[in-house]
């Protein structure tokens, strides 16, 4: 499920952050099979399986997977400065100012100069931002072979987020700094019911009228692939009668699935690069996992912990911008909270909080995708086929970090942890002697 999630549950911080794209290239080749018989199926070593499963990933293709996403390590922290660095050369050149004082020029309406403010804002930021942008999105992408669109799609497609960014910005700044200048005191707590009930809104249509501006969305063709799943949703009680099948593949080579929405407008989706790139066991595994957030009500559960986030980084954010705007408001222009011109102060103290929380938001979420592993390999019964999405999966993210890594950098368990619960799995609930459990399998030797 990504990050996804928890970035809508931190909606009213949409404007003040810029999200870090996601690729994956052709996956290895599958493991290589072997024969199962009792006598193997009995000394069978979950353990010895993992590493039999790592080793059969190219020394060349590690290195390149290992180095893409450690250079993600760096690019959180040249997000962090970048945008930093806008927020203080608003504040500092007076233009955040004079956007404030063009607005008040326009419309005396308060809800108006807000709107205008806001749209400058996004507006200006994303240009300065987007040198960044086209180097980690579009030339990286590209260099490690994640990436399938031209420039011309993609500066489009680039064009289109830009607008939902422009609306979706605008509304939520409207409605905090309402809150802001009727509550001048708890806008903290106020503010942060407010980004909660925006984050859900988010979340709900988000699926409906957002994701279709970027994608295809048709019903899925092949009945055996079809059929598996639903068999799957109606064992797990999600109300869905139709599979929907994405064209991801004009825009990368990642493998990715969902199950989203609520009630009435639950959908079930796939993108057309893991009906190309996997079996049906593999398929299986994925739709399995997809359905344990749905069925384990983590999209509530991260929108909770949004809402502790949010509620914390506005309870400091108060104190701070306080702080600044009485030492340095006068020669920056700035009123107080209400005034719009104080964004890029209140931008860069969530920022930070943001890059600070970094190790224990992707904690957050990563507990949820490991919940979501156990759910899904104990509904769809396919270790072996977990094993080979762990793989697949390390052709963007690197398979074996070290502890420290995977607490600040994953918001997904590490490919090594995926296989050695599969294999836990496989060793705890595949009986002796049942030979075909052991194939497709690497074994210990």
């Amino acid at each position: 499920m990504s990050n996804r999630l928890l970035l809508l549950g931190l909606a009213a911080l949409l404007v003040f952050t810029t999200p870090v794209a996601a690729r994956a290239q052709e996956p290895p080749a599958p493991a290589p099979s072997a024969t199962g018989s009792p006598q193997i199926a009995r000394s069978f070593d979950p353990a010895a399986a993992t590493q039999a499963w790592l080793a059969t990933v190219p020394a060349e293709k590690r290195a390149k997977s290992n180095a893409y996403f450690e250079g993600g390590y760096w690019l959180i922290l040249w997000n962090f400065l970048l945008s930093a660095a806008i927020f203080l050369f608003l504040l500092t050149s007076h233009i955040s100012a004079r956007l404030r004082d063009f607005a008040e020029r326009v419309t005396r309406f308060k809800t108006l100069q807000v709107a205008l403010y806001a749209i400058a804002f996004i507006l200006i930021t994303a240009a300065l931002s987007f040198p960044l942008n086209l180097y980690e999105n579009f030339f990286r992408e590209h260099a490690y072979g994640l990436a399938t669109q031209t420039f011309v799609p993609w500066f489009r497609e680039q064009l289109i987020g830009l607008g939902v960014v422009l609306v979706a910005g605008a509304i939520v700044l409207v409605v905090l700094y309402a809150v802001f200048r009727r509550a001048s005191r708890t806008w903290w707590i106020w503010g942060t019911i407010v980004g909660v009930i925006l984050a859900f809104i988010g979340a709900f249509i988000s699926p409906l009228y957002v994701e279709p501006l970027f994608n295809t969305y048709k019903p899925l063709q092949d009945p055996e692939i079809k059929e598996s799943i639903l068999a799957m949703a109606r064992a797990n009680e999600i109300p869905v009668t139709q599979v929907f099948e994405v064209d991801a593949s004009r825009q990368t080579t990642r493998i990715s699935a969902n199950v989203a929405g609520f009630l009435s407008t639950t959908r079930i989706a796939l993108n057309d690069n893991l009906l190309k790139q996997c079996t049906l066991p593999e398929i299986r595994e994925v739709m399995a996992h997809e359905m344990g957030h749905y069925v384990l009500n983590h999209g509530e559960k991260l929108l909770i912990y949004s809402g502790i986030f949010i509620l914390v980084g506005f309870a400091l954010a108060r104190h701070t911008f306080e702080i600044a705007v009485r030492r340095w408001g006068e020669r920056w222009g700035v009123r107080g909270i209400a005034d719009p011109a104080g964004l890029p102060l209140l931008a860069l103290i969530l920022s930070t909080y943001v890059f600070v929380l970094t190790p224990f938001s992707n904690t957050v979420t990563r507990v949820t995708e490991r919940e979501a592993d156990a759910f899904g390999i104990n509904t769809c019964r396919e270790p072996d086929g977990a094993a080979k999405v762990a793989l697949k999966l390390a052709a963007y993210r690197k398979l074996d970090p070290t502890p420290l890594e995977e607490f600040i950098f994953f918001d997904h368990p590490s490919g090594r942890a995926r296989i050695r619960m599969a294999m836990d799995w496989k060793a705890a609930h595949l009986p002796a002697g049942e030979s075909a459990a052991a194939e497709s399998s690497p074994l210990p030797h």
